[in-house]
């Protein structure tokens, strides 16, 4: 399966304000990632995402330089083990394909999706297709062929144990091309977190050319930790030229009006949330009362200086 295409990069002639010239998808009206605020969203409770077989250890993992990132695909014991998510925003069941990580020179960015104008170190994609196209490369042709589910990573002073047998295959990925089956996989479950009952999600594209617009992206709240030594590991791999993969995010793309939605699988958590928001509404309004009110009594003073 064809994830991306091979001609492209993230700076100069070969960088994303170039993919569009070769890739017309790259500059349509629903491209990702994008800018989340939470001020611009709307609150939604949904029935909880169902993650099937996410507790499961793979009986062989491989990770892969693939000169743009680095890639981890699977292969369980019994062929209908394989991850699935299914329920929340989502028609039908979608089936593990592959996940990868996108990071930064520095841990001030890194991310692709970013949350209120913050950017995060580094961001774990797992790419998901609908299983009733019945393979990657037919769900790609559809406009809910795919699922990315996303997390991002906040800095821990302490490693994340989960991540150790990752961190000890990167040194034997540092060139274009190569792999390397793991010794021990984490599950999906270890890799991420447990509390996955809030996220925003939004319809977009693969972030890579040919940046296909068949993307449900699911975008967690809550972060992964991670040490920075751990992320350092990702910004000694090179890429196709031999140079050092210091980052490989792409920039945020407008939303051209797309809805985003935050969602809530507890209904105790979003109409909690919701009262705090209409009480924060409430109190914006009547602010917004008193500062015109003030305004108006402060234009007929200096208008009529008989006024009292």
């Amino acid at each position: 399966m064809k994830f991306c295409g091979q001609d492209f990069g993230y700076d100069g002639s070969e960088g994303p304000t170039h993919w569009g010239e070769k890739y017309r998808q790259c500059i349509g009206k629903h491209q990702s990632p994008i800018n989340i605020e939470d001020h611009n969203v709307e609150t939604i409770w949904l029935y909880p995402m169902r993650f099937e077989h996410f507790g499961e250890k793979p009986e062989y993992a491989e990770m892969k330089n693939n000169g743009h990132t680095v890639t981890l695909t699977m292969k369980m014991k019994h062929p209908n083990k394989m991850p699935m998510i299914s329920g929340g925003p989502l028609i039908g069941k979608y089936e593990f394909a592959q996940l990868h990580f996108h990071w930064g020179s520095h841990d001030s960015e890194g991310s692709e999706n970013t949350i209120n104008n913050s950017s995060f170190p580094m961001e774990l994609h797992m790419v998901f297709y609908q299983k009733a196209y019945g393979s990657f490369d037919n769900a790609v042709e559809h406009p809910d062929g795919l699922t990315v589910l996303a997390f991002l990573f906040s800095n821990s002073d302490k490693p994340n144990k989960h991540y150790e047998p990752l961190e000890e295959v990167l040194p034997h990925l540092e060139f274009v091309n190569l792999t390397r089956p793991l010794k021990t996989m984490p599950t999906l479950d270890a890799l991420t977190m447990k509390n996955r009952s809030v996220y925003y999600t939004y319809g977009g594209s693969l972030t890579t050319p040919p940046c296909s617009e068949v993307v449900t992206w699911i975008e967690f709240k809550n972060t992964v930790p991670m040490a920075h030594s751990q992320i350092e590991a990702f910004r000694h791999l090179k890429d196709e030229h031999g140079n050092l993969m210091s980052h490989n995010f792409r920039p945020t793309q407008p939303l051209y009006g797309r809805l985003i939605r935050m969602v809530f699988d507890d209904q105790k958590h979003y109409y909690l949330v919701q009262n705090e928001y209409e009480k924060a509404s409430a109190v914006s309004h009547c602010a917004s009362l008193v500062v015109s009110l003030v305004a108006t009594v402060s234009s007929l003073l200096l208008t009529n200086k008989y006024i009292i």
